[in-house]
């Protein structure tokens, strides 16, 4: 397969040329067209590696479409996997809530529906998009540990984040903030939302530095990364880094960012709140942390489409150090090689054939075509 007239995003610059795919892996590029007739025409379009996602999730989305509504295994995990590719991501890891009690999180049976269709579709070849697992262990809870100890094998396992959303703290310093969102999610009412909070407070005393501890060891032991959630302090980055944290997910703070930073942590933000020109939670901004240089990682979070999106946007903008290769490797290179997928991410010789034809349409970029090791996909 040839690709030719497009702009190619290497590593530190953007070449106008051709790229060769043979094997499914990229075989050669140039910065002259190819004369062969076969070629397909990219038009004058951007072509650059296909996208690499984190933390989403957007499956649950449809195993449970609405409260309540159990969707069927296969079609939810079809329509999921046809979302991520047509919004440019050929690479997902499949982020599952373990010990989350509102949403089932709590239940191994709740958490084998999703795992069992990612690892079906795996294995028949039913997906276009590469998926991974992104276990979010939520701390203050006493199913948390045992949970994760029968889901640590899992040969599709990725990346484990350390959460705790108990209010007052990290995400939700703001208690206004956090009744907003639990009170808009679950329809509590003000006695039973101040009964939630007690709850949770209680819960985060017991269970959550325990389980942090546990959690980690069993991660280092077997080489899985971990990354921290919501660290809003120096403190919170020091325990994170303490338990092995190389991924620092949502900082809450330009403090944390800059802390991470500090201890070789990689800075993940929402592609969201880039889009939105802000966090939902009343947080740092992702572009403040952009325009500091303190930005590794894009997450499109929950929109899938927002990836490719605020990439653009962060690399046109005026006011950050980001370049188009730069902003591009926020959703492509940086989060491939923070998990260890070194055979992805980059238009490079020899490496997957995972690529994204984009264009621009009055200032906002469009998904054209996506290849996935070679394969025409979308």
């Amino acid at each position: 397969m040839i690709i030719n007239n497009v702009q190619l995003i290497l590593k530190d610059e953007v070449v106008k040329g051709s790229l060769s795919v043979q094997q499914g892996v990229i075989q050669a590029f140039s910065d002259t067209g190819s004369q062969l007739p076969q070629a397909i025409d990219g038009e004058g379009g951007w072509l650059m590696p296909g996208m690499v996602e984190l933390h989403t999730d957007n499956l649950d989305k449809f195993f449970t479409p609405r409260p309540k509504v159990d969707w069927p295994a296969h079609s939810a995990m079809s329509s999921h996997d046809a979302l991520m590719i047509s919004s440019g991501i050929t690479t997902v890891l499949d982020a599952i809530g373990v010990g989350d009690v509102r949403d089932g999180g709590h239940r191994m049976e709740n958490l084998a529906k999703m795992l069992q269709a990612i690892r079906y579709s795996n294995r028949h070849g039913l997906n276009r998009a590469d998926h991974l697992v992104h276990l979010r262990c939520e701390l203050p809870h006493d199913s948390t540990l045992g949970l994760f100890e029968q889901l640590k094998t899992l040969e599709e396992l990725a990346l484990v984040s350390l959460m705790d959303h108990s209010p007052g703290q990290r995400q939700y310093v703001s208690l206004e903030k956090y009744r907003d969102y639990f009170q808009g999610k679950y329809g509590l009412s003000e006695a039973q939302m101040i009964a939630f909070e007690h709850e949770q407070l209680a819960l985060a005393e017991r269970w959550s530095q325990p389980n942090r501890l546990a959690i980690a060891a069993l991660c280092r032991a077997q080489g899985i990364p971990v990354a921290s959630h919501d660290d809003a302090t120096e403190a919170h980055v020091d325990e994170s880094h303490a338990v092995g944290s190389v991924i620092a997910e949502f900082p809450t703070t330009l403090e944390a960012a800059t802390a991470s930073r500090q201890r070789a942590m990689k800075v993940l933000m929402g592609a969201p709140n880039i889009v939105r020109g802000g966090s939902h939670s009343g947080n740092v901004a992702a572009a403040e942390l952009a325009a500091h240089g303190l930005l590794d990682i894009l997450s499109s979070d929950y929109y899938p489409a927002s990836q490719l999106d605020a990439a653009f946007r962060i690399a046109f903008a005026e006011d950050n150090p980001y370049d188009l290769p730069a902003a591009v490797a926020l959703v492509t290179r940086n989060p491939a090689q923070a998990i260890g997928l070194e055979d992805r991410g980059v238009v490079a010789e020899g490496k997957r054939a995972d690529l994204l034809l984009v264009k621009a349409h009055r200032q906002h970029v469009h998904v054209q075509r996506v290849w996935a090791q070679g394969r025409a996909v979308y």
